[in-house]
């Protein structure tokens, strides 16, 4: 859940922008009517548009993941036998290249590289702190630790009736405007919605921490694909439906009075 003007993920959380594009393509939030005479923002799946890379972005944020994980099993005692340290090497440069390959690609063909470079920042933290702990596992560390910590602010945010997927909404289909605090079933779905998105993240940061307690490497790096993030799209879709419906229903409402 992390629109283009919020905090980012940092180890590689980005992917979970690039979801969230596909999940509400047919989505449309529309923002609550006022009668201001201004022209009305696009749809949020329109703004999401803009601001992530669709599948390709999840496809190129995959990659240095990947990366990691077959390198680590293919150097490993699995297969080619050499030592824990120097897999462990061969793992990094892997997913450190690939990253660093993704970007030098996008950026000769003019294309954004922003989501490269906060994707190459992830990488680069966890494979240093790999590297200096000798254990596959720890590259895996930020990004959970992070996911934890995103869970806490949002829980602080309920609990102080300050929810932030109300915040998020107002920023990017609602002209920046704070006002569904006036709106009492728009005030109550983003206090509970923003309660299913805590739930949400400890879930795949519980599993991965878990994983992560057991020192398996590289599972957590499966997890991460195939669980974490369908998770995190099903939430992200479940939100979009619940304030489409809610808007929508107050729009049709207020044009039949």
């Amino acid at each position: 859940m992390t629109p283009g003007n919020e905090p980012r993920h940092v180890a590689h959380e980005t992917v979970e922008e690039r979801l969230a594009e596909d999940v509400v393509e047919e989505l449309d939030l529309h923002p609550v009517p006022q009668d201001d005479g201004e022209e009305p923002l696009p749809p949020l799946s329109e703004q999401i548009a803009e601001q992530l890379g669709g599948v390709r972005g999840l496809i190129e944020s995959s990659v240095p993941v990947l990366a990691f994980v077959l390198f680590n099993v293919l150097f490993g005692e699995s297969v080619i036998g050499l030592e824990k340290r120097t897999a462990l090497l061969w793992a990094i440069i892997g997913s450190v290249g690939s990253a660093v390959a993704i970007g030098a690609v996008r950026l000769a063909r003019k294309q954004p590289v922003r989501h490269a470079v906060n994707g190459l920042f992830g990488i680069a933290l966890g494979a240093w702190l790999a590297w200096r702990s000798g254990d596959a596992k720890n590259f895996y560390l930020p990004g959970i630790l992070l996911t934890f910590g995103q869970a806490a602010v949002l829980l602080i945010s309920v609990a102080f009736r300050k929810p932030l997927i109300g915040y998020a909404w107002g920023i990017m289909a609602n002209k920046g405007r704070q006002d569904w605090f006036g709106n009492s079933r728009l005030f109550r779905a983003f206090q509970w919605l923003t309660l299913l998105w805590v739930v949400s993240l400890a879930l795949r940061a519980g599993i991965q921490f878990y994983l992560w307690k057991l020192g398996e490497a590289n599972a957590l790096g499966v997890v991460r694909i195939l669980i974490s993030w369908p998770i995190y799209a099903a939430t992200f879709a479940f939100t979009a439906w619940i304030i489409h419906r809610i808007t929508s229903t107050q729009k049709t409402g207020e044009e039949a009075v």
